[in-house]
């Protein structure tokens, strides 16, 4: 496959002050160093404003080094945990109030036919209600992740239980290394892109990024050669000062 030409620095830039409009915000990541990876910037931004950022983490984390004899599964939920944690207090955010739905990592339900999907919409719609979202933040639709994918449908089904739902940013994490021509955004999408400046927080989120010590080399769960460690070329894309986000078009 050709790689795609992907058109996500062509997007118009927001300046830093765009977050006071966003109010109370809520960030849902799929797995630990997604909410540093894909919108740490913003959050840090959001926190330099004292703008009320909560946060939930969607799956356990636990497969990411799968074959660890060193590590069982309960031990490398446990590390991945403290690690969103830390990473959390680095962007600013309290670190004792993200909702942990510790779904399984590789197979978060998408559908309300799954095990635990509704339960876990449940308990999504209850954190937004209590935090009294403005806004969430979580993956775009398409990032070519199953997790990730199946992220974007529970936050929707959330969102569609919600007599005034919070305003919805899509933000990019595998699209950037992974994206086919039709994961990107298109005209029955409805969606517009931007960027946002983060340069004000950019230290803070790559602190935060490095603070997720099992996912960036060398490592943690150092006994399982087979198991994931994020790419210095994946890295690259995020340690630049500015993030991209999609929005839907208003009516």
């Amino acid at each position: 496959m050709v790689d795609p030409i992907l058109p996500f620095d062509t997007y118009p830039m927001r300046p830093p002050g765009f977050v006071a409009a966003l109010g109370p915000t809520v960030v849902v990541a799929p797995h630990p160093d997604d909410e540093a990876l894909g919108c740490g910037g913003l959050l840090a931004l959001l926190r330099q404003a004292n703008v009320p950022v909560a946060a939930v983490l969607v799956s356990d984390g636990s497969m990411s080094h799968p074959n660890s004899a060193l590590f069982s599964a309960t031990a490398r939920r446990a590390v991945r945990e403290a690690e969103f944690r830390h990473a959390l207090t680095l962007l600013g955010l309290d670190d004792d109030a993200p909702l942990l739905l510790g779904l399984p990592d590789g197979r978060v339900p998408s559908s309300v036919a799954e095990p635990r999907f509704a339960e876990a919409v449940a308990q999504l719609r209850a954190f937004l209600e209590k935090h009294a979202a403005a806004t969430v933040l979580v993956p775009w639709r398409r990032d070519p992740h199953p997790d990730h994918r199946a992220t974007s449908r529970l936050v929707q089904a959330a969102l569609a239980e919600m007599p005034q739902p919070p305003r919805r940013l899509e933000y990019l994490v595998w699209a950037w290394e992974r994206a086919a021509p039709e994961d990107l955004p298109t005209a029955q999408d409805d969606v517009q892109g931007f960027r946002v400046n983060i340069e004000a927080g950019l230290r803070q989120k790559g602190r935060a990024i490095a603070a997720h010590r099992s996912q960036v080399a060398p490592g943690v769960f150092t006994d399982d050669a087979d198991g994931f460690l994020l790419s210095e070329a994946m890295l690259a894309h995020f340690a630049v000062p500015a993030e991209v986000y999609f929005e839907a078009v208003a009516p």
